[in-house]
């Protein structure tokens, strides 16, 4: 699955991070999609569920020592254009989370787009920027599997609109990373109640890049923390997917 993966940065600019380590191994190990994925599936009754219990002490003490050490894990999706997406496992001793990032060589510092945590931050994908990411086979990365990579992404992502094909898309994924005996009842539930932040709407702001209404995403304007206008759109143009669905105009 892996596929020749290469080596995580030194450092991420505007980042405060401890050393970094790549791990890529560790997408191909079912316990670690269960920790990876536990915040967003633990929001939904059914998907707790449909995860079940036998596995609870391995995952917990996987994510222990993910969280835990003194090197931080952090995996790397490639982007079109050189921006790159990192999802680092922030390891710092009663402030531990999953980060996920944005990055181009040119910019100063990285740009946050979610947080995985107690309290999350987020999201920072739409649908059809989640599936692009994951698709797009640019070499570079952890790895270039589409269903690790869609996995690795889902925390971050929020959309209340969806394709008929998102929970066919997502099970093809959930089966092949992990050993959940429900896989499509396992994506249904997971898409309905969509992680901590619930399905967020996306329109496009008058500049024509993407932002959402989510009351914890730096991608919603309203927010007194989200960023300005010129960030809010090179952020969308660094995610642009090759196709969107159509959006309504604000």
């Amino acid at each position: 699955m892996t596929n020749s993966p290469q080596a995580p940065p030194a450092r991420i600019p505007g980042y405060d991070g401890g050393l970094f380590q790549h791990q890529p191994g560790l997408l191909d190990e079912h316990l670690f999609w269960l920790g990876h994925l536990h915040n967003y599936y633990s929001e939904s009754e059914e998907a707790e569920e449909l995860v079940g219990g036998t596995d609870e002490q391995e995952v917990g003490a996987l994510q222990s020592r993910l969280l835990g050490g003194d090197t931080w894990p952090v995996f790397t999706v490639p982007l079109a254009g050189d921006h790159r997406l990192y999802v680092v496992y922030r390891a710092f001793e009663e402030d531990e989370g999953i980060d996920y990032l944005l990055h181009h060589p040119d910019w100063n510092e990285a740009e946050h787009l979610a947080q995985d945590e107690g309290h999350f931050m987020g999201p920072g994908l739409s649908w059809a920027e989640l599936t692009a990411a994951a698709d797009n086979r640019l070499p570079g990365g952890s790895t270039t599997d589409a269903h690790a990579r869609l996995l690795l992404l889902l925390p971050a992502f929020s959309d209340d609109a969806v394709p008929d094909s998102a929970v066919e898309r997502l099970t093809a994924a959930l089966r092949a990373c992990t050993r959940v005996e429900a896989p499509e009842r396992l994506a249904a539930a997971l898409l309905e109640d969509q992680g901590p932040c619930g399905p967020a709407h996306w329109t496009k702001a008058e500049g024509g890049y993407l932002i959402n209404d989510g009351d914890y995403s730096f991608r919603n304007p309203a927010n007194r923390f989200a960023w300005p206008a010129a960030r809010l759109a090179r952020v969308a143009t660094a995610l642009n997917p090759p196709t969107e669905p159509s959006r309504d105009e604000e």
